[in-house]
Parts: C-alpha cells; structure tokens; sequence
C-alpha cells in the first residue's frame, strides 16, 4: 500500500436540476460562499486557481488547479492539483429522478511533509476528514441551490 496515495469517491443526490449543479461546481470561486471547508479561492486566470481548505483537523491545504475538461454536455468538470496534494479531482453531473446526481472522484498523493511523516498512524483521521468536508459540501450546495440564489 502506497500511504500517501488517496482515492475519494462521493455521491451527492441533490434536489435541483443537472444545469443549475454543474453551474455552481464550475465557479470554484463561488465555493466558500457555499462550502465551509474551502476557505479560500482566487481565481489566477481563465482555467487557473488556488485553494486554501481544511476540515475537522487542525491543520489547511493549500492547491493550485488547472482545468483539464469543462464539458457541460457530458456534465464533466475535471482539474489538475499540485501543492500540498498532487493528483486530479472530477465531477461528473447527471440528471437522477427529478434532481441530479454529482459524482466526486479525486486520486491524490499528499506531499505535505507533516502529513507524509503522520501518513501511517493517521490515515483513518485523514479519511474521515475528508468525508467531514464532503457531507458540509453536499449540505452547503443543496441549501445554496434551494435558496433561489440566482446562478
């Protein structure tokens, strides 16, 4: 086992439908309006940003990402990360009943040194903050999209 590799997979079942989703996740500025954990983002370009995040723990991680694929047809938005993690992350929107169904997938490796020397006896805390983040984030943009926040 490769302790400083993740892979992440969430499914967020939302009440809106797939175009108003996939506009809030492609304005990642957008996101700590929204999203609690993300503390931070600055836009440093077109298809470029920085990211500030963190959860339950106490400590943040710090990003940059560039767009790989924004396909609004396929309901696929997927960036690069390099930083405090290096890897890629990708949602992938579709309609489900009468909402939409937004798939997270994400494979990183951590190169923070203070979280590669805490890897090994860490890593269920690490886990478990990231779903922390994720069920915040699921919450936060069903109650954006539900507030008749315009889009």
């Amino acid at each position: 086992m490769d302790w400083f590799r993740y892979r992440f997979h969430c499914v967020w079942d939302l009440d809106a439908p797939p175009g108003a989703v996939f506009t809030a996740l492609a304005r990642p500025a957008d996101y700590p309006r929204w999203w609690p954990q993300v503390r931070e983002v600055t836009e440093l370009g077109e298809d470029r940003g920085a990211a500030r995040f963190g959860s339950v723990l106490p400590y943040e991680l710090a990003v940059t990402a560039r767009a790989l694929r924004r396909d609004p047809e396929a309901g696929v938005l997927q960036v690069a990360l390099h930083g405090d993690l290096e890897g890629w992350a990708r949602w992938t929107v579709a309609p489900r009943g009468t909402g939409t169904r937004a798939v997270y997938d994400q494979e990183v490796e951590i190169l923070r040194p203070l979280m590669r020397r805490l890897a090994v006896p860490c890593r269920p805390l690490f886990r478990a903050n990231h779903a922390v983040m994720m069920r915040s984030g699921r919450r936060g943009l069903g109650r954006y999209l539900g507030s008749g926040h315009r889009i």
